[in-house]
Parts: C-alpha cells; structure tokens; sequence
C-alpha cells in the first residue's frame, strides 16, 4: 500500500508483503535527468542520481528534486533496476495514496469506455507508462483482470492497485503475471508468482473474450503476454474488411486472431502457420467459436505446424500462392545491438513472403520492436520488395490502438504496413 494509507485490503496474499516505508527517499539529479522529467519522460535511471538521502526498498517513494532543491517528481523507487525511479507525478508535490490511484486508474478506464459498443469486451485497460503507471500492465478479458508488473517496486502497492481496480471495474477474478526480469527476483517477490489467482476461481471451462463481435479464448495463466496480442485488434479488423473472395495466409498465426478476421471478412480459405502445435489447437478452437458466423464456417482453414521461414521456402516451392500474406513475428529486436539483425531478418521475411503474394495481391507485415521507429521499419520492406523485384505501393502504415495509447518516445513500439503488389 502507498504511504499515508496504512489499512491493508483484505487479500490473504498482502499480509507477508511489506509496506513501502513512511519516509521518502530524497533525489537530486543532474541537468540531463532533470530535462528528462521536465519532458514528461516516466523514468529516472541510476547514472542522473547526484545524490540519494538514504537507502531504500522496492516500491518505496523517491522524492526528486532540481539542482535548485525544489520539488520536480515523484515516483516508485526500485534499487534492483538501472531505471531507478519510475515516475508517478512531476511539476507539484502529490500524496500518493488509494484516492490517488484511484483517480489514475478511473482515467485510463474511461478513455477506453468506448472499446463496448464495438462488441468487445477484451482489451488493455491500463498502458503502463502510457497511462502515468509505469511499468503496470492491466488487461481485461471479459470477467477476467490481468494485472502484469514490469518491476518489482509495484509489489508493495499491488493490493492497492487491485483494490481500487476492483471498485471501478468489477470482475470476477484477477490473475498476476509478472515479466521476466522480476521473477528472477525471488527476494522481493514475497510469495508472489507468475500466474497466481490473486482473487476469485478460475472457470472449470476456457476463458473466453469478444473482440469486435468475434469469440476468443484466452489463456491469462500461461498464455504469451497477458493471454493473448490485444494490440492488434484494429489491425485484425482491417484484415476484416480486405479479405473478401481471397486466400490469406498467415505466418507466426499464434492462436489465429488475424485468421479468424479473415475468415469472418469472407476470405475463401485461410492458412494458419505457426512453430507451436498449442497455439494452432487454439485456433483451431478459436474457429470452432465461431461457426455460428457464415462465414467462417463456410470458409476453409489450414493449419501448419512449422518454422515460419521453412513454411514459405515450402509454400513457394509447392508454388502454391495467396491473396493475402500477413506476416505478425514476434520482436526481432530487443534491444539496440539488435536492430542491425532484425532489419536484416525483415528484408528475408519479405522477400520470402513476396514469393508467395500474388500479383495484385496484399501484404500486411508488422512489427512490434520500441528499437525500430515505423519509418526505418517502413522502409526497410519497401526496399526489400524492390530487391526482390516485386515493388510494393504503400497502402497505409498503421500504428496503436486507443487502448495502446503512446506518451513518450520508447513507448512506440508497434508498426503494421499494408501494401500492393
């Protein structure tokens, strides 16, 4: 819980984790931190720190102040991260406590309050630094929470978090997922997992979701993510409308949501390609939720389990071509020593791709790297297409979704190109 807010809520797991403590860190920071925050960046790394009061644990508010001893930010301290200070409120002196979260977290639910009328009910409530919660990822699927944390300072506030999560966006349960990073820190975990039910049961039978009127099933507990790629959900819609009469193809399928629109688009058959046998049963019985719509059960669906690359050196050699190729990979870089390989791996997937796409026929390639920017990303594919010999006219780069919003440069992570042949 937040210091000023010393009740606990009521959740058997948040008595063995410890309360931040009543006295708050004090920053000061060099030039270059100071306009940073000035900016309206979320995070203070260790190198700007000139000077820290004392110690302090994860979760634990630090105070910063400018090179003129006055109040500039506050914000969830972690001394196991070279992001030292994630940043909750800057300009004015703020207590942070239960009204303040709950006001945080009302805001960024009523910006997606919109999302319903569409027929969905899964999506991201809370966009971590996006929505001035850095490093807290809260995702909705239906009557389902899932709550992520990217550091181990949210642990001590978590039971706030969910508290007043709860009160604004009723559910009947909440499971934690927690990134990498902070399960190897076992010590500041207190009994916290990855995959853990923090409040009500789980359903004897698969979640499910709506997505544009569209039924998924999702899996919070062990699914890659929260569950399931919500950030696509504007770009599947517009695989939607363009797959009408065609054959798709889609590579790194996953459990089949960019499918799945295209066969509710009218697409004549769809081809599924995926490493991963589970994920492709999972779109199996994506597909299989959705019979009741004509259009998917009119339509044909293909699985193959295989290596993305070796299924279009097989596709292309079995000279077996489609309408529409959409090639989703998961992050080819993670970090700035390899962006110079993933360019690279780009080129190759859309050259191989290409080799498949029919003339006349459309490309949707995405990427999902905060290390590419959309234009270098851009216009890496159109040269490639160019070396390839098979020129692309650039329909429309897409970026985020309204529930994805973006509020500073590292935020920016996702990329869709469409384009003709």
């Amino acid at each position: 819980m937040s210091t000023g807010d010393q009740h606990r809520p009521l959740f058997p797991w948040s008595a063995e984790i410890p309360l931040p403590a009543q006295r708050r860190i004090a920053l000061r920071i060099d030039p270059a931190g100071e306009r940073a925050i000035r900016s309206g960046h979320p995070w203070l790394f260790e190198s700007s720190i000139s000077r820290q009061s004392h110690p302090g644990a994860p979760g634990d508010l630090a105070v910063i102040f400018d090179r003129k001893d006055r109040f500039l930010a506050i914000g969830l301290f972690d001394p196991t991260s070279t992001i030292r200070t994630r940043i909750l409120h800057s300009g004015s002196a703020q207590a942070i406590d239960a009204e303040w979260y709950h006001a945080q977290l009302a805001a960024a639910i009523r910006r997606r309050a919109a999302l319903e009328a569409t027929g969905t009910d899964g999506y991201r409530l809370v966009h971590g630094e996006n929505d001035g919660l850095p490093g807290l990822i809260i995702d909705r699927y239906a009557s389902t929470l899932v709550i992520k944390i990217y550091t181990v300072a949210w642990i001590p506030h978590l039971a706030t978090v969910m508290e007043r999560v709860l009160a604004i966006q009723p559910a009947d349960r909440v499971i934690l997922r927690l990134a990498r990073i902070v399960q190897r820190q076992t010590d500041h975990l207190h009994g916290l997992a990855d995959g853990m039910l923090l409040w009500g049961a789980l359903p004897a039978d698969a979640l499910l979701f709506h997505e544009n009127g569209l039924t998924f099933e999702v899996d919070p507990v062990r699914g890659q993510k929260t569950g399931f790629f919500l950030d696509q959900r504007d770009n599947r819609q517009r695989v939607r409308g363009l797959a009408d009469g065609r054959d798709v193809l889609n590579v790194f399928a996953y459990s089949g949501g960019f499918s799945l629109y295209a066969a509710a688009g009218g697409a004549r058959s769809v081809t599924s390609v995926d490493i991963s046998r589970p994920a492709l049963d999972s779109a199996r019985r994506n597909f299989a939720l959705n019979q009741d719509i004509e259009n998917v059960n009119a339509g044909e669906h293909e699985l193959m389990v295989i290596d993305a690359f070796e299924a279009l050196r097989r596709l292309q050699h079995e000279r077996r071509t489609f309408d529409l190729v959409i090639l989703d990979p998961p992050a080819f870089a993670k970090n700035r020593q390899e962006v110079g390989d993933a360019l690279a791996g780009y080129s190759r997937l859309t050259e191989s791709g290409l080799a498949v796409l029919r003339r006349g026929g459309c490309l949707v390639q995405a990427s999902c790297s905060s290390q590419i920017d959309a234009a270098t990303f851009e216009s890496t594919i159109l040269e490639a297409a160019r070396h390839a010999q098979r020129p692309l006219d650039r329909v429309v780069l897409t970026g985020h979704a309204v529930d994805h919003p973006i509020g500073f440069p590292e935020g920016a992570y996702l990329s869709c190109l469409y384009a003709d042949v």
